[in-house]
């Protein structure tokens, strides 16, 4: 009997260290859960601000004094061109610079999660590949036969490269050589001891360069405009359909409704708005280092309209998200307002190229 009393006690003592085990147990799991619980809800909070910050857009900067800042920082002479490489090295720089430094690659939040300021990084990219085809196609070769830059041989792919390449190697690397590029270029251009280096300020390679420009702002419009969903007509007529047509009768065109996918209408806006903020700057440089040629052909007010459009839809955004209401309706349409001043830009632009090509 005593012994079967002890058997019963012990037994009873295991059940009672038993439950006291599992209690301990579901505690520490209930606090390793809570903890990390709260690690990720801090995480995700400091990504988000952090998100928010990187997603500032960059403002703008001075273009002129920046150059002569330059100059003076490397101890180099204020030649023609100058000022033009200056502003694209900036323009490219601040892609790499910037708060956050370039996302359109990132693989790990809060860089993943963000894509307007990657359609922005887009946008001053797709300027900075066409002025860097243009040094290397037009302003530093006399003639067409003439033989190219070494150094913008090189740029020019560089900036051309994949812009969403994470590594081996990465984007941010290619567009840093690019500048570096750039920067020997500038070198030797202000350097009166070497001949290398040129750069003319002729109005055929302005008006070149404009045409790019101009094909550039015409697409962004109507990429803007059909946020809301537009009738697109096709003006490419068969020659058997306009031969086919009778006197007195009027040619069939066909018709498309072209509308912006609806997740897809910030990002056109983004881009649209890196353009405008790199061409703005690029612009600015233009004007000092072809002076002379806008002077003689009265078109330097052509040039500063242009700018003056394009530093208009630089204004801040204090939406939260791009809004997109019909044209008259209650709510705005940020598309639509871009797309004014995209517009504008590009008539601006007709006109300056019309200058340019008058004697």
């Amino acid at each position: 009997m005593l012994d079967w009393k002890n058997r019963a006690g012990s037994a009873g003592a295991r059940t009672a260290d038993t439950s006291s085990t599992k209690r301990r147990g579901y505690l520490g799991n209930l606090f390793y859960s809570r903890a990390l619980g709260a690690l990720i809800l801090i995480y995700l909070l400091v990504a988000l601000a952090v998100g928010w910050y990187w997603s500032k857009e960059p403002a703008l900067f001075p273009v002129q004094q920046n150059a002569q800042a330059a100059a003076e920082r490397e101890g180099k002479q204020m030649v023609i061109g100058y000022t033009t490489v200056e502003t694209l090295k900036t323009v490219a720089g601040t892609l790499l610079n910037k708060p956050g430094g370039y996302l359109s690659n990132d693989r790990m939040p809060p860089g993943l999660w963000l894509d307007n300021i990657p359609s922005w990084e887009y946008g001053v990219l797709v300027q900075v590949r066409d002025l860097s085809r243009a040094l290397r196609k037009d302003f530093a070769r006399s003639q067409s036969q003439s033989a190219e830059d070494g150094d913008l041989a090189r740029a020019e792919p560089l900036f051309n490269f994949n812009n969403r390449s994470w590594v081996l190697p990465s984007s941010e690397s290619q567009y840093a050589e690019g500048i570096n590029s750039l920067s020997r270029y500038q070198a030797r251009l202000s350097d009166p001891n070497q001949k290398g280096a040129l750069f003319y300020a002729r109005a055929d390679n302005l008006n070149n360069w404009l045409g790019d420009v101009g094909t550039r702002l015409g697409s962004l419009s109507q990429r803007l405009s059909a946020s809301v969903g537009r009738v697109k007509l096709n003006s490419t007529l068969k020659t058997e359909a306009a031969v086919s047509v009778k006197p007195g009768e009027v040619p069939q065109v066909d018709e498309e409704i072209v509308e912006t996918p609806w997740l897809e209408i910030d990002n056109v806006f983004y881009e649209a708005r890196g353009q405008a903020w790199a061409l703005s700057h690029l612009l600015r440089a233009i004007e000092v280092d072809f002076a002379d040629v806008l002077a003689k052909k009265n078109a330097t007010v052509s040039v500063r309209q242009i700018i003056r459009e394009l530093e208009a839809s630089q204004e801040p955004m204090w939406s939260p998200m791009i809004l997109n209401g019909s044209p008259f309706g209650v709510f705005a349409n940020h598309s639509l307002v871009m797309a004014n001043y995209i517009s504008r830009a590009n008539a601006a632009v007709i006109d300056l190229r019309q200058l340019l090509n008058q004697g």
